[in-house]
């Protein structure tokens, strides 16, 4: 039977509008762990905000975990949400040189009602709710535009 996170059916229903903010998840293939090394998860971290330099998004916020990564984002238009987050994807598993994700990724299409404030800062507490750190402050793999 095959996986409810398979890359076909994270896709249905997917719209990418122009100038929308984003929350997406990306999974490492079989959940392993990448970014639990220092150098793997800086090389992520400088891709996401390169996205940025590219054109594609305005990164509000993110946060590296070993085995995936959160980004809050405004889609600049430049691309869609799909090549984008595929861009990001194949940049980064180009220079560790293996195919590091699982197909597809998870969307959130912020309304303009939520608080994405709110959403940023539960992503930042992320590793904390892991377990990972004992304060965000100690975490170096995240990044919010208000701080």
């Amino acid at each position: 039977m095959e996986s409810l996170h398979s890359g076909h059916k994270l896709r249905k229903g997917r719209y990418s509008q122009q100038h929308q903010r984003y929350l997406v998840t990306a999974v490492t293939r079989d959940r392993i762990p990448w970014f639990e090394e220092t150098r793997m998860a800086r090389l992520l971290s400088r891709n996401v905000l390169g996205m940025d330099k590219q054109g594609a998004t305005t990164t509000l916020c993110f946060v590296v975990m070993p085995d995936h990564i959160h980004w809050l984002f405004d889609l600049s238009g430049k691309y869609s949400l799909s090549q984008t987050v595929g861009m990001l994807k194949s940049q980064t598993a180009r220079v560790i040189g293996h195919p590091i994700w699982q197909r597809g990724f998870h969307d959130h299409a912020v309304r303009k009602e939520e608080d994405t404030l709110q959403i940023a800062r539960y992503l930042v507490a992320n590793p904390l709710r892991a377990g990972i750190t004992k304060s965000v402050r100690q975490y170096p793999y995240w990044y919010a535009v208000w701080l």
